[in-house]
């Protein structure tokens, strides 16, 4: 008859053992680290294209003294000026070299950029001069324009790996995801190819439409014929300019 209660007592021991064991082993399970997120799925949230004034610059070397810019530089200069006048966003900043003993070819190469910023179309007053230093003097300093300009970049560079793409990381190798890398390279290039950067957030407005043409479009759906466009080439076959074909 004293077996029974001691047994029922042995049992409750042992489920309030089995209940502490439990509470500890979840408090220790609470305070281990927490699992890290993987990387988006989608390259776009990963790699997002965004929007940023950022410098615009122009390297252009010093020729000789007296002489005016040679075709190319002054060409460059010309392009520049034009992309100044398009999407500036601020003032145009010409950095000149001092230090090289060369300050009459500066000078020089310096009235030829004022003088392509003219045919470019950009005033030579707004453009402010500053100095700095030549560090070596064998070797070229450049003239340097600079202006702001709304550009589209990524937020990051390309060819960071967070992530071991070896049999390190198992977990990681198993998941067959996308890794962080991937797709970075694309956007940037995407980016640089933009040439309004605004294009990337809204659509531009609607040219006029050509009034002749709907009303030619129109006249032949109602007519029943085909209002689509038909192109006609005059150039000649392949196999007939050759002298193929039978």
């Amino acid at each position: 008859m004293k077996t029974v209660p001691a047994r029922r007592s042995l049992r409750l021991h042992l489920v309030l053992a089995v209940g502490a064991i439990g509470a500890l082993s979840a408090g220790c399970a609470s305070k281990g680290p927490e699992p890290v997120a993987s990387a988006p799925i989608d390259l776009r949230e990963r790699h997002p294209i965004v929007l940023r004034d950022a410098p615009r610059s122009l390297d252009v070397f010093v020729g000789r003294s007296g002489k005016a810019l040679d075709p190319r530089q002054r060409d460059d200069v010309i392009a520049f000026a034009q992309a100044y006048r398009r999407s500036a966003r601020g003032g145009l900043v010409a950095e000149v070299p001092t230090g090289a003993r060369r300050e009459l070819a500066t000078q020089d190469t310096l009235g030829g950029i004022r003088a392509a910023l003219a045919q470019g179309g950009v005033s030579p007053a707004a453009l402010s001069v500053r100095t700095y230093p030549v560090r070596d003097p064998l070797l070229a300093s450049p003239i340097r324009l600079t202006f702001a300009s709304l550009q589209a970049q990524l937020p990051h560079e390309c060819g960071q790996w967070p992530q071991d793409l070896g049999t390190t990381d198992f977990k990681f190798s198993a998941s067959n995801e996308q890794y962080w890398n991937f797709g970075c390279s694309s956007q940037a290039t995407l980016a640089a190819q933009v040439a309004d950067p605004i294009d990337l957030v809204r659509p531009r407005d609607e040219g006029r439409p050509d009034i002749v043409k709907r009303m030619n479009a129109i006249a032949k759906i109602r007519q029943g014929q085909d209002p689509s466009t038909q192109y006609r080439s005059s150039t000649p076959q392949i196999s007939n300019s050759v002298g193929g074909g039978t």
